[in-house]
């Protein structure tokens, strides 16, 4: 039983770094040949975590094998765009200008309820909104809306915004983020005068940030009662 644990775990480590190993993309976002992979390593350890009579180095072997394969196949999607049409796939246009493509849909096997409901998560209710939908490799749809149907943006106004910037996260749970400091070229006792403004410590802190602008959000952790 203990074996079982501390298998587990190790396998648990090894295909966590794996996963940091293949990149940061969303699940609804993999390439058809990263999702293959996902599965399999999924799979793999699987089998020496459930089984003690398996030597763990048979599950972690093939999972470095599906890694090393992930990586040649990445570096030859970057490098051949043959290959990666082959591998990913192209995107395909379902409402071009404004009408639905019939043999592209049919081809992508999708329905028309399955286009309104992707539309629908894309916060566009009527299907005559829309100028283009692009099924993307992943399978995910980008929905260009009609001019007239299209979110107001500053630009429409011949205004030009002043830059924003970033936020920085400057205390976490009591934590000061020392290399945001570093990068706004302030320490930690300019921020504890900013912080002293609230009326509280940083250590005292839930979170405080500062936006590009400089202004700064600034919230308490909630005091334990004593009494309970």
């Amino acid at each position: 039983m203990l074996s079982n644990f501390f298998r587990a775990i190790i396998i648990y480590i090894f295909v966590l770094l794996v996963m940091r190993l293949m990149g940061k993309r969303e699940i609804g976002q993999l390439q058809p040949f990263e999702l293959a992979i996902s599965i399999m390593i999924a799979d793999l350890a699987s089998i020496p975590m459930s089984d003690v009579g398996i030597p763990i180095l048979n599950g972690l072997i093939p999972i470095l094998g599906l890694l090393v394969m992930h990586l040649i196949i990445s570096v030859l999607n970057m490098k051949s765009l043959k290959f990666r049409e082959i591998i990913c796939g192209k995107p395909s246009i379902l409402i071009y200008r404004g009408r639905i493509d019939e043999k592209i849909l049919k081809k992508e096997r999708f329905t028309i309820n399955e286009l309104e409901e992707r539309l629908r998560s894309n916060n566009i209710f009527n299907i005559g909104d829309v100028e283009y939908a692009i099924l993307e490799t992943s399978g995910q749809i980008t929905v260009i809306p009609k001019a007239e149907k299209r979110n107001v943006v500053v630009k429409d106004f011949n205004l030009e915004p002043e830059y924003e910037g970033i936020s920085y996260d400057l205390v976490i749970d009591g934590v000061i983020m020392k290399e945001n400091l570093r990068k706004l070229g302030k320490d930690e006792k300019w921020l504890e005068k900013q912080v002293a403004k609230f009326k509280i410590k940083s250590k005292d802190a839930l979170v405080v940030t500062i936006d590009g602008e400089g202004q700064f959000f600034c919230q308490a952790k909630e005091r334990k009662n004593k009494n309970v």
